[in-house]
């Protein structure tokens, strides 16, 4: 199976536990994921072994994503393991401290995936195709959410 890693990252003028905050309430995430609900299935989503599901699309258009819990230390690092037919790997949402010119408390998301691509050798020809497009909403998503991060 071919595997792809993928990193973005976004600065946010929020401290490290507003970010954190933000980005591990699950069920709040289709707020600022672009086309994306996420549900708790297992456990309190707040430690290892807690499980989530991630509906990404349109309608009846959607792949939902399980995932594992695999690492928890809050509020710096989460990591995933997606457990699902379509979307497997790991996926890493780090939390990095940093201050703003003025000296103000702040933070940079940077979220990483480690993804196994379907459909074996077309999946990875695809990849270039399809990774644009992917990063592109990826982007916008954390756009989204250092502007929500910073409104708190």
């Amino acid at each position: 199976m071919a595997r792809r890693e993928i990193t973005l990252s976004v600065d946010v003028d929020a401290p490290v536990e507003t970010t954190w905050r933000q980005v591990t309430d699950w069920e709040s995430q289709g707020e600022w994921m672009l086309g994306t609900s996420v549900k708790v299935t297992r456990g309190d989503g707040v430690s290892v072994g807690s499980e989530l599901a991630a509906t990404t699309g349109v309608g009846p258009l959607g792949v939902t994503d399980t995932m594992e819990i695999v690492g928890w230390d809050p509020p710096h690092r989460a990591t995933v393991r997606h457990t699902g037919h379509v979307v497997r790997g790991s996926g890493v949402f780090s939390v990095l401290e940093r201050r703003t010119d003025d000296g103000r408390e702040a933070s940079t998301f940077v979220w990483s995936e480690q993804l196994d691509l379907p459909l074996g050798p077309l999946g990875a020809v695809g990849w270039p195709v399809v990774k644009p497009a992917f990063a592109w909403g990826l982007r916008r998503s954390l756009e989204t959410l250092a502007r929500r991060c910073e409104q708190q």
